[in-house]
């Protein structure tokens, strides 16, 4: 069986990517151990963004049962904003690795707000980066994975079955679909008639400087403190 170690210095491409992804899910401990690599290469990357996919997708899960506590579903609902942000932070890496290797991008500031592009002035700008096709690719296996599962079920009837293998058909279309446009973009991104761009997230919500609740919260913080403190002088 392919294990996930073998894909390290492995050219990036569509068929394997996919295969990277479905060796990392048939692994008997993933996701809740990370795949170990030697070196800190694009693979390494595209393994964190896949494995925090993987992890989002069970919290998910979770957060939609019905018979758990407040408490449960809260502790899912901030696990699924830390999965979410880790896995948005290692597709904006992959994309780092990815123009780097490509020359499209200057290595010193690649990890910046704002690196350095080396690209040609006639190429085409790609709205979608290779690192945001290839975290599709993750989502979608993990849906390949599922949908499996559910046309070899025993408790249900053959019409599920029919029903899930048409929709498997599907997904392995759109993966391939997907495939196909990360294998154009990164072709042409060598060729120089196109390019892409690190696009980073700035997810706010995470962040206390700018989430507006959160940024009320410790004003009223402070407010309160102060008022202790105020008390406590004049006592």
């Amino acid at each position: 069986m392919t294990t996930p170690q073998q894909f390290a210095r492995q050219a990036v491409m569509a068929d394997t990517v996919k295969a990277f992804h479905d060796a990392c899910l048939a692994q008997p401990t993933w996701p809740k151990v990370m795949i170990d690599f030697t070196e800190d290469d694009v693979w390494r990357w595209v393994a964190t963004n896949h494995r925090n996919n993987c992890l989002l997708w069970d919290e998910e899960d979770l957060a939609r049962r019905t018979k758990a506590s407040d408490a449960d579903i809260t502790a899912n609902k901030r696990a699924i904003d830390g999965y979410n942000q880790a896995r948005n932070d290692a597709t904006e890496r992959v994309d780092e690795y990815l123009l780097i290797s490509l020359g499209l991008i200057d290595a010193a500031t690649a990890g910046s707000d704002q690196p350095v592009a080396r690209v040609s002035a006639d190429a085409r700008l790609n709205s979608e980066t290779a690192g945001s096709m290839m975290d599709r690719m993750s989502i979608m296996s993990l849906k390949i994975k599922a949908m499996t599962a559910q046309t070899v079920r025993t408790d249900v009837e053959e019409a599920h079955r029919a029903s899930s293998k048409q929709k498997l058909a599907r997904l392995h279309e759109q993966r391939n679909d997907l495939g196909a446009c990360l294998d154009g973009l990164l072709a042409d991104s060598r060729a120089g008639r196109a390019y892409f761009k690190v696009y980073r997230q700035f997810k706010m919500y995470n962040d206390p400087r700018f989430n507006p609740a959160l940024v009320a919260e410790a004003a009223a913080e402070r407010a309160a403190t102060g008022a202790r403190q105020a008390q406590s002088a004049q006592q």
